[in-house]
C-alpha cells in the first residue's frame, strides 16, 4: 500500500496548525471536530483518510465519507486524490443519499422494488400527489399538493411510513385523515411504478440494514471508518443510517480478522460539524445529532478548530458577535492572523429599488476596479427579495445566476425527454409514460388516458403493459395506430439499451418521436431556446458517459435525481451568483452582499412562533456573514412593497448585536421625517450603462450583419417599425435569431 500514498504520514502534518493535526492523528471509535466557518474541516477531513492510509491502518475501500452535496464530494474527492493518488478509486466519497442508492441497487434482492428503480425527484413526487388528491376526490380542499408532500417528507425522515403516520396521527383532524389517505396511496403506486422517491433512499436503507442483520454485517465488513461532514445538518433517518453502519453487532454476527481471528472492533466514526451553523430545521435537521454526540458514542473526542482561513477579523468579530447571543451553544470564537480587514458597510435605503441601485452601484464599481463579477454574491432570506435587485442588474447589463431557482433539469423540455428515457429504463413507471403518452401531440387525449388507466388497473397491469391491449377498449382506427405507433417507439429504443449508450438512445428518442422536430418547426422563440437545451441535454450526458464509462441509462438518471441547488453553480462563468442563505452553506466568495435585514424577514416572521426559531434564524445570519472573505456589505430598506402595498421596516435585530466600531454607515437615517422617494442611490454610480441607439440603421432581407455575440450572418425578414423593428437573422453557426434592431450590438457588414 505504501507505494501508492505518494506522501508520507510525517508530510501529511506539515502546514497543519495544533488543532488540525491533533484531528488528523487521533484514533479512538469516535472523533467530533466542531470547525468553525472557514476553519479548514474539507482539509482535516482528506488528511486523516490519507493518514489512516499512509499508515496502513486502512484499505482505501474501508473508507466511506458521506457528504450533503455532490459539489462537496467531488471536491473532497479531488482532494484525497491529490493526496493519495489513483488509491482514492477505491473510497466511497458520495453523499448520503448516493451512498444509499448504491445499497438499495446492489441488495434489490430485498425489497419490492427491481435494482432498475427510477428515483422520483421532488417534482415527480408532486405530479403523483396531485394526480392521486385528484382521484381521491380532494383536490378542492384546503391542503395544497405540496404540504402534503412535505408531511409525507416529514414522516420518512421520521422512519414513520404510511401505516406508522396513520396509527399516530391525530384522526380528528380532517387534514391528517386526507394526507394518511394519500400517503398509504403514494407508497403503492411507487411500488406499482417500480420506484422510490428521494426521502425512500435513506428511510428504505435503515429498514434494510435493521431488518436484515446479514446486510449490515457486510457493510461494517466492508467500511471500517466512516466519515460524516456537516453532521449537524442531519435529521433523524440519517443520523439512523449512520448509528446502523457503526453499532455493535448482534451475537453470530461478528466480523473476524482474517488473519487473527479475532473479533474486529465496532467501526469507526469521525463527524464534523458546527452546531453554529445547523439551519435546516425545516428540512427535519436535528441540532442534537451533534450537540449530544458524546452521549451517544461513547468514549468518543471533540476536538475544536476556531482558527479561520476564510475571512478578515473585523466580518469574524461581527459575525462572532450575533451568535454568541444565542445561548446553551458550545464556547466558540473564530479568529484569524490574516489581519482586520475592511470594515463592513452597512446600507440603509429608502426603499427596495433605493437598495438595489446602491447594490448594483457598488458591484459596478467593484467591477470598475478589477473584481470578477464571479467572486461576488449576493444573499437573502427568501427569493422574494430578488426582483429589484434582478431588474437593477439588468438594467445595467451586469450577468448573474440565480442558484437555486428553476433548475436545468426541471425544465419542461428537459423533463419531458428524461422521460422517454425512464419509460425505456423502467416500463413499470406509469408517470413517465403517462407524461409521454401525448408528448409531442398524437391526438391522445386525457379521456383515452383515464381509460387505459382504468383498463391497468382492472387487470393489474402496468400503465405500459395496458398500452399493448388498447385495442380492447375500441378507441377508434385512428387513435389505436397512434398508440400502437408509440408503444413500438418505445419497444424498439428498449431493445437499443444493450448496443447503444445513452446519448446515443436519447438523440433517437428525440427523432423518432417527433418530439425535436417539433420545436425546431416553431415559430415561438421559446421553443428555440428549448432546442438549445435538448442538445445541451445531449452533449451533458455524453460528458457523463467519458466521466463513467461503466456507467448505464439507469445510473445516469440517478444521478440527474441527486443533483442539488449548488450543482448549478458555475463558478467559472464571470456572472455575480444570487441565492438564498440556505443555499449558501458551504460557499464562499470575496465579496457578499446580505440584503434585506429587517425584522420579519431576517429573523422571518415564523421564526417568532416556532420553538428555537429565533435562534436558528440568528445561525442563519451567521451562515450569509461568514461566507464573505474580504468584504462584507449589510443592506435594509426603511420601507418595502409588501403584499401589494409599502410598508415601514424595522431594522434587523441582529443588526444591534454588531459592535459599531465594525461598520462604516451609509444611506438614509432612520428617524425623523422620510426623505423624498429617489430612483437610484444618491452617492454611487448615478447613471447606468448606456444602452445601444440603433435608430439610424435600415435592414433589409438578405443583408449580411456581425453581431458580438453570434458572429456573421444573413437578414431573413425584418417586421415592424422602429423603435419596435425586430430582425430574424440566420448565423453562419447555422442559428436563427430574432433580435430588436434598435438595441441589438450589430453591424451591417459592406
Amino acid at each position: 500500500m505504501s507505494q501508492l500514498i505518494p506522501n508520507s504520514s510525517e508530510s501529511l502534518l506539515e502546514g497543519l496548525n495544533p488543532q488540525q493535526r491533533k484531528a488528523v492523528e487521533h484514533r479512538g471509535r469516535g472523533l467530533l471536530i466542531v470547525a468553525g466557518a472557514g476553519s479548514g474541516k474539507t482539509r482535516v477531513l482528506t488528511h486523516r483518510i490519507a493518514h489512516f492510509l499512509s499508515n496502513r491502518e486502512l484499505w482505501p475501500s474501508q473508507v466511506l465519507a458521506i457528504t450533503f452535496t455532490n459539489k462537496a464530494a467531488s471536491e473532497m474527492r479531488e482532494r484525497v486524490e491529490a493526496l493519495v493518488g489513483e488509491t482514492a478509486e477505491g473510497m466511497w466519497i458520495k453523499t448520503f443519499h448516493s451512498t444509499c442508492l448504491q445499497i438499495l441497487r446492489r441488495e434489490s434482492d430485498h425489497l419490492s422494488q427491481d435494482s432498475n428503480f427510477t428515483v422520483y425527484d421532488s417534482s415527480d413526487s408532486r405530479a403523483l400527489i396531485k394526480r392521486l388528491m385528484r382521484e381521491a376526490g380532494v383536490e378542492d380542499t384546503d391542503l395544497k399538493p405540496q404540504q402534503i408532500q412535505a408531511a409525507i417528507s416529514n414522516a420518512k425522515n421520521e422512519l414513520k411510513d404510511a401505516e406508522d403516520f396513520s396509527s399516530t396521527a391525530d384522526k380528528s383532524n380532517p387534514r391528517n385523515r386526507v394526507i394518511a389517505e394519500i400517503y398509504y396511496a403514494y407508497t403503492e403506486e411507487l411500488t406499482r411504478n417500480n420506484a422510490f422517491d428521494f426521502d425512500d433512499l435513506i428511510a428504505q436503507t435503515v429498514g434494510l440494514l435493521r431488518a436484515f442483520p446479514e446486510i449490515r454485517q457486510k457493510y461494517q465488513k466492508r467500511f471500517r471508518h466512516i466519515l460524516v461532514d456537516e453532521y449537524q445538518d442531519t435529521n433523524h433517518a440519517q443520523y439512523a443510517l449512520i448509528r446502523e453502519l457503526t453499532r455493535p453487532l448482534p451475537e453470530g454476527y461478528e466480523n473476524f480478522h482474517p488473519q487473527t481471528g479475532e473479533v474486529l472492533p465496532s467501526v469507526g466514526l469521525t463527524v464534523v460539524g458546527d452546531s453554529d451553523q445547523s439551519i435546516y430545521a425545516f428540512r427535519g435537521a436535528d441540532i442534537r445529532n451533534i450537540t449530544e454526540f458524546e452521549r451517544d458514542f461513547p468514549g468518543a473526542e471533540t476536538i475544536l478548530l476556531e482558527q479561520n482561513y476564510r475571512s478578515t477579523q473585523n466580518i469574524l468579530s461581527a459575525a462572532n458577535a450575533v451568535i454568541s447571543q444565542n445561548f446553551d451553544r458550545p464556547a466558540k470564537n473564530l479568529w484569524t492572523d490574516a489581519g482586520s480587514g475592511e470594515l463592513l458597510t452597512l446600507f440603509t435605503g429608502y426603499d427596495e429599488r433605493n437598495e438595489a441601485a446602491f447594490v448594483v452601484d457598488r458591484i459596478n464599481e467593484m467591477q470598475q476596479q478589477g473584481v470578477n463579477l464571479n467572486e461576488i454574491a449576493i444573499l437573502y432570506r427568501t427569493n422574494a427579495l430578488t426582483p429589484p435587485v434582478e431588474n437593477e442588474l439588468k438594467s445595467q447589463r451586469i450577468a448573474y445566476q440565480v442558484i437555486g431557482g428553476l433548475k436545468f433539469y426541471e425544465r419542461k423540455e428537459i423533463k419531458d425527454a428524461l422521460a422517454y428515457l425512464v419509460a425505456i429504463s423502467n416500463p413499470r413507471d406509469d408517470e413517465a409514460v403517462r407524461r409521454i403518452l401525448n408528448t409531442p401531440a398524437r391526438g391522445i387525449g386525457a379521456k383515452t388516458e383515464l381509460k387505459i388507466a382504468q383498463l391497468a388497473r382492472s387487470e393489474d397491469l402496468s400503465f405500459q403493459q395496458a398500452l399493448l391491449k388498447t385495442s380492447e377498449l375500441g378507441l377508434g382506427p385512428k387513435l389505436t395506430s397512434a398508440i400502437e405507433t408509440f408503444t413500438e417507439l418505445l419497444a424498439s429504443l428498449r431493445d437499443q439499451l444493450e448496443i447503444e449508450q445513452p446519448a446515443k438512445i436519447l438523440e433517437q428518442v428525440l427523432s423518432g418521436s417527433g418530439y425535436k422536430t417539433q420545436l425546431e418547426n416553431s415559430r415561438d422563440p421559446q421553443d428555440e431556446a428549448r432546442v438549445e437545451n435538448l442538445d445541451a441535454l445531449i452533449g451533458q450526458i455524453y460528458d457523463y458517459q467519458a466521466q463513467n464509462p461503466e456507467g448505464s441509462l439507469t445510473d445516469y438518471l440517478a444521478d440527474v435525481t441527486l443533483a442539488s441547488a449548488q450543482d448549478d453553480l458555475d463558478e467559472e462563468s464571470g456572472l455575480v451568483s444570487l441565492m438564498t442563505l440556505h443555499t449558501a452553506k458551504g460557499l464562499e466568495y470575496p465579496v457578499v452582499f446580505l440584503i434585506g435585514l429587517e425584522q420579519g424577514t431576517l429573523p422571518h416572521v415564523r421564526a417568532f412562533d416556532e420553538p428555537g426559531g429565533l435562534a436558528e434564524e440568528r445561525r442563519l445570519m451567521y451562515v450569509g456573514m461568514t461566507r464573505a472573505k474580504q468584504k462584507l456589505v449589510l443592506s435594509c430598506a426603511l420601507t418595502r412593497t409588501l403584499f401589494g402595498s409599502q410598508q415601514s421596516m424595522m431594522a434587523s435585530s441582529f443588526l444591534g448585536d454588531i459592535p459599531e466600531e465594525l461598520i462604516d454607515t451609509v444611506g438614509e437615517r432612520r428617524g425623523g421625517s422620510a426623505p423624498k422617494p429617489v430612483s437610484r442611490w444618491q452617492g454611487a454610480i448615478t447613471t447606468p450603462s448606456q444602452l445601444r441607439d440603433n435608430d439610424d440603421l435600415q435592414l433589409v432581407a438578405g443583408d449580411r450583419i456581425h453581431h458580438d455575440s453570434f458572429g456573421e450572418g444573413q437578414v431573413i425578414e425584418v417586421n415592424g417599425n422602429p423603435p419596435r423593428q425586430t430582425a430574424e437573422i440566420r448565423f453562419d453557426s447555422g442559428q436563427i435569431k430574432k433580435l430588436m434592431v434598435k438595441v441589438a450590438p450589430i453591424r451591417v457588414l459592406k
